[in-house]
């Protein structure tokens, strides 16, 4: 029997975290703990047929387990993952927290689980719109070396967790600094020195940490009105000439890949596959190519890649506790 803390229960991804865990037969014969955040204390959360009491995070109540599954925010990671670590636990943060540390492996278990290993009691989980582009660029750059991305975000407003979504279905800004419905926030997070913002600065350092690259990449992130999945589109620059056709073969062997004419979050919301199309020549480059990607955030772009990395742990079998 595993012994699995889910940190941020309560929320859109901590709930979607459940919801994989209950599809994957990994709910029934375990201890789950349900933790959220003290405004949540009491709350009685239905799992299948059982009830779990929802547990106030705090100092007191950090026991020993063999996950915890954190989708709580930087903040509570960073004060909270450690006490979970410290009492034999493989951390899994969703969080920002740990992503830039180089002893904390940033993964995405299609590329780089072999990164984990016991010795790795805090492992990061990706950005949703990095996880996405990771998995679109591997299957090129294992045969291409790339000097160049440009890429340019679309991402739903699930993304910026429940709050954003009633400001899109109630037109008000109590989560987005302006109305998303019916517009475009060419913004996520905070603007740093320099011009981007933390949003774009995370998907330029995680690609290359995730790919143990140094590609050239330029972002812009977008907050667009829809509910759920994401989308990229994406601007490849390759040291010498590559194909569209080339390239859509080299992603058919992609992991987790599904070639189609038009990919659009429609198609990925009922999906874990990262939907790619209008792959294409960049007439204005030379040995550049064009292609768009979809995806769903809620997903792969955070609560399975999460439980992933756990499965990964279990079945090499890696100590816990």
């Amino acid at each position: 029997m595993l012994n699995i803390a889910i940190i941020g229960a309560t929320g859109l991804v901590g709930r979607e975290i459940i919801k994989i865990l209950q599809e994957k037969d990994l709910i029934e014969g375990n201890k789950i703990i349900l933790y959220a955040s003290q405004k949540s204390a009491g709350k009685i959360m239905i799992i299948g047929k059982q009830k779990y009491n929802v547990v106030p995070l705090s100092k007191e109540n950090v026991v020993s387990c063999d996950f915890a599954l954190f989708s709580a925010g930087s903040s509570v990671a960073k004060q909270y993952a450690p006490l979970f670590s410290k009492k034999g636990a493989f951390v899994i943060d969703n969080s920002s927290a740990f992503r830039r540390y180089k002893n904390i492996p940033l993964v995405v278990p299609e590329i780089n689980a072999n990164k984990i290993n016991a010795k790795t009691k805090i492992i990061a989980s990706p950005n949703c719109s990095t996880i996405g582009l990771v998995l679109a660029i591997a299957p090129l750059l294992a045969k291409k070396q790339i000097e160049r991305i440009v890429v340019s975000t679309y991402q739903a407003v699930s993304g910026a967790g429940q709050k954003a979504i009633n400001d899109y279905l109630s037109n008000s800004t109590t989560k987005l600094e302006a109305p998303i419905a019916g517009n475009l926030i060419p913004k996520i997070d905070r603007f740093l020195y320099g011009g981007n913002t933390f949003e774009e600065d995370k998907l330029i350092f995680e690609t290359n940490k995730i790919l143990n690259t140094n590609i050239k990449i330029s972002a812009t992130c977008v907050r667009v009105p829809i509910i759920n999945c994401h989308s990229e589109s994406i601007n490849i620059t390759f040291k010498t000439q590559t194909s569209a056709i080339m390239a859509q073969n080299l992603l058919k062997n992609g992991q987790r890949i599904e070639i189609c004419e038009l990919p659009m979050p429609i198609l990925a919301n009922s999906s874990d596959s990262v939907f790619i199309g209008r792959i294409r020549k960049d007439k204005s480059s030379l040995n550049t190519l064009n292609m768009f990607i979809c995806f769903n955030n809620l997903r792969k772009g955070a609560a399975l890649n999460v439980v992933e990395i756990m499965e990964y742990i279990i079945k090499n079998k890696l100590k816990t506790q």
